[in-house]
């Protein structure tokens, strides 16, 4: 499904990620860790061409993501605030996503109805703008926003930062039952080993843009995990 050949980002002088070759399959759930700096929110930005690779290319579906916006029909992402439209109310931005993917408000309608806990009776129907809203309420906004349309491809950036520990254990029944269905790519980035591990089947760990670590999820994969970042000096 997405394919990195040669992959390299530099600003002036220096290389803030290296990857030479790594293949993500259809319907993976694919977990980017690592300490700051390490080139995770480069990798997705480049993913989504937000910024231009300084050489190689990554592919989605086939298609060079920096060449072609073929990609994009079904690809989703929420990296930060900045993927909302403020001015608008929840409702309004979750239509106005359903609109932009083929989704009519009915069926936009049904599909947030499975989502009644997540939003805890805190987002819809309160008739205030997403301005208005917390930064925890904002990102749930965000996310379950990028999955309206069922995109094949979903990008979520440090999901579990901001939320509370009830919207964490939601938010990952969510993640476990996409990865379960196996039909949706789903790419997060965090710095919660603990969470990464139970929702990914997959996780790849950066460390000064170059991979160190490419795993399959075990039952040992945390431990592995927190053996090797207690080791790395920030």
């Amino acid at each position: 499904m997405i394919q990195v050949r040669e992959l390299q980002k530099k600003y002036g002088g220096t290389t803030v990620l290296d990857i030479s070759q790594l293949e993500i399959h259809k319907g993976q759930s694919f977990g980017l860790v690592g300490n700051n700096g390490a080139g995770k929110t480069t990798f997705f930005s480049l993913l989504l061409d937000l910024i231009a690779p300084t050489k190689g290319n990554i592919e989605s579906n086939g298609i060079v993501v920096n060449k072609s916006e073929s990609w994009k029909p079904f690809t989703s992402a929420f990296i930060d605030d900045s993927f909302l439209i403020t001015y608008l109310t929840p409702e309004e931005y979750l239509y106005f996503i359903g609109e932009l993917r083929g989704v009519n408000k009915t069926d936009v309608d049904s599909f947030l109805s499975q989502f009644t806990d997540f939003f805890n009776d805190e987002i819809l129907g309160k008739k205030k703008y997403i301005r208005d809203l917390s930064k925890g309420n904002q990102k749930k906004v965000g996310i379950i926003g990028a999955l309206i349309g069922k995109p094949d491809v979903i990008v979520l950036d440090e999901p579990f930062a901001n939320l509370d520990p009830t919207t964490q254990f939601r938010l990952k029944a969510i993640f476990k039952r996409i990865a379960d269905e196996g039909q949706q790519t789903l790419l997060i980035s965090s710095h919660d080993l603990s969470h990464t591990t139970e929702v990914c089947q997959r996780i790849v760990v950066l460390e000064k843009g170059t991979i160190v670590r490419d795993i399959q999820t075990t039952p040992e994969t945390l431990r592995e995990l927190e053996e090797f970042f207690s080791g790395v000096k920030e």
